[in-house]
């Protein structure tokens, strides 16, 4: 029989959505009742019951008005549960990989931040531990919401703090952020094990990993983790060490003097990097918990399988709708420009870059940033999160709250392409009234292409209106394919909307090519 409790992410100081039904969850004993009431200083109050059944109980409050200072009670038989300082405001999930983890104190603008700000914004954090640690649960029930100070938010994710601090004093309204994120995770990780076997496309995650443990028996799997976890804490060690000596090593050299990293180890079942891992032990943990929508940085673990990825990603933001039973905006962001010193240019994070434009233009209620420019060369995790945070903020004030343009907070995108006399004329929507070249004036970055598909650099030329780039290229007499920024890092980022936004880069091709803009998120908040 379940002992009656409330799901780890309700706590003293939570912070549940505002103007939307509220689900309240947990376990019990079956067949018994359970009653939630919210109260508010200034008399509101709100109520909701709900049945026990399976050792499970969800309970529904009405939409809430933006509020604080509350009192939740959650009554079970004889127990009663009492959780303080609540507040109604806007709640977002932070997910994905390591840059979306990278945290506050280590971001650029992070100690400034840390030192003057006093916003309104609470942070949640899901533990980084999968469920076959013996202590999951008692960890779990140790986690808690925390208010804003220096060192409570020194380890909150730097992105989802930009973002909430300005949707904070924009709205003003309490913001709850729920970080749910871990280094180096690919979107295999933050999905079912068996939905990755539902198309051809994302077969491989699953069948690899079945074939990685094929004959080995549990307890051998776990000798196999076991074994590794004491070789990798003391590889990370020496790292450490070795970067306190030679601040900026490249990760090449760093392996020539210690040996390869012996990341990730076993991908067996007790590796938190199997398929499926985070899914059960992070993100199932705070579901149904009630939001506004999610925020989203990841697809660098997955350049190994480009090609796969938009239809990982399109099935995994599914996924996470079906299982909130909401179709809950997805705001994410299209990968920056990254490439390692020791690394030739793949153009790996073109293809995973062409793939989040898809997403963003195929799947409904989704909506991108551009990030080309925010990249650092040698270094995966940029340390300027500014830019970021302040970026998926407007476009959630445009594509979730009506607070904005598509001029004020898209980047500009390709509208059409027209291939003429020896030229192409890229048309751009989303320019902020006009485009502009950042720097000396030259815009580099595009090219151009003949039926042969050999890409030649372009001479590229603003229009008078603003709001087109003709282009040229020497020995390129018949025009038949364009890309800009067709690499995985460039060197330099010239091509701006007057919003101060980068262009998006794009790869087109055909004699006259028109783009339809058919995603759109149609939740738009009542304020």
């Amino acid at each position: 029989m379940s002992a009656f409790s409330l799901a780890a992410v309700f706590s003293d100081r939570c912070v549940l959505q505002r103007n939307k039904p509220v689900s309240v969850f947990g376990s019990g004993p079956d067949g018994m009742n359970v009653s939630v009431i919210l109260r508010f200083p200034d008399g509101a109050e709100y109520r909701a019951a709900a049945g026990v059944s399976c050792g499970r109980w969800r309970a529904i409050l009405p939409p809430l008005k933006e509020n604080g200072g509350g009192t939740l009670e959650v009554r079970c038989a004889d127990e009663s549960l009492v959780f303080t300082d609540i507040a109604v405001g806007e709640v977002w999930l932070c997910g994905g990989q390591s840059n979306m983890e990278f945290e506050l104190q280590n971001c650029t603008s992070g100690p400034d931040h840390l030192k003057n700000d006093s916003p309104d914004v609470r942070f949640y954090y899901t533990q980084k531990k999968v469920m076959t640690e013996p202590d999951f649960f008692e960890c779990e029930k140790k986690t808690a919401w925390a208010l804003f100070s220096p060192e409570n938010a020194k380890c909150w994710s730097a992105v989802g703090y930009i973002f909430g601090k300005k949707l904070s004093e924009k709205l003003g309204v309490t913001v709850g952020l729920i970080g749910c994120n871990w280094g180096a995770t690919s979107a295999s990780n933050w999905m079912p094990m068996d939905a990755l076997g539902e198309s051809e496309e994302t077969k491989p995650y699953l069948t690899d990993y079945l074939k990685r443990i094929e004959g080995i028996s549990p307890e051998e799997q776990k000798r196999a983790y076991d074994e590794y976890v004491p070789r990798a804490e003391e590889w990370n060690r020496k790292y450490g060490e070795l970067l306190l000596k030679k601040p900026g090593m490249d990760w090449a050299e760093a392996e020539r003097v210690l040996g390869k990293n012996p990341w990730p180890g076993p991908v067996n079942y007790f590796n938190p990097f199997r398929p499926g891992a985070m899914y059960e032990s992070m993100l199932k943990r705070v579901c149904p918990y009630t939001l506004r929508g999610f925020l989203y940085y990841q697809g660098e673990s997955d350049d190994f399988r480009p090609q796969s990825y938009y239809a990982l990603f399109k099935h995994m933001i599914r996924i996470w709708r079906e299982i909130w039973r909401d179709d809950l905006p997805f705001l994410f962001v299209q990968l920056p420009g990254h490439r390692y010193a020791s690394d030739p240019d793949y153009k790996h994070w073109s293809l995973i870059r062409e793939a989040q434009y898809k997403v963003s233009r195929t799947v409904e209620g989704t909506g991108m940033i551009c990030a080309i420019d925010a990249g650092e060369f040698n270094d995966i995790h940029p340390r300027d999160k500014e830019p970021i945070g302040d970026r998926l903020y407007k476009l959630a004030l445009e594509k979730v709250y009506g607070l904005l343009s598509a001029d004020e907070a898209e980047s500009p995108d390709i509208d059409r392409i027209v291939f003429k006399g020896g030229c192409a004329r890229v048309q751009f929507k989303h320019t902020g009234g006009k485009l502009c070249a950042k720097g000396d004036g030259e815009i580099t970055g595009f090219e151009l292409a003949g039926e042969d598909s050999s890409y030649r650099p372009a001479q590229a030329e603003l229009s008078a209106d603003g709001n087109s780039v003709l282009l040229r290229a020497p020995g390129i007499s018949s025009p038949a394919y364009v890309r800009y920024l067709w690499t995985n890092y460039p060197e330099r980022v010239d091509l701006y909307g007057s919003n101060g936004l980068p262009a998006l880069p794009f790869r087109m091709d055909g004699q006259e090519t028109e783009m339809h803009y058919t995603g759109g998120i149609q939740q738009i908040m009542e304020l």
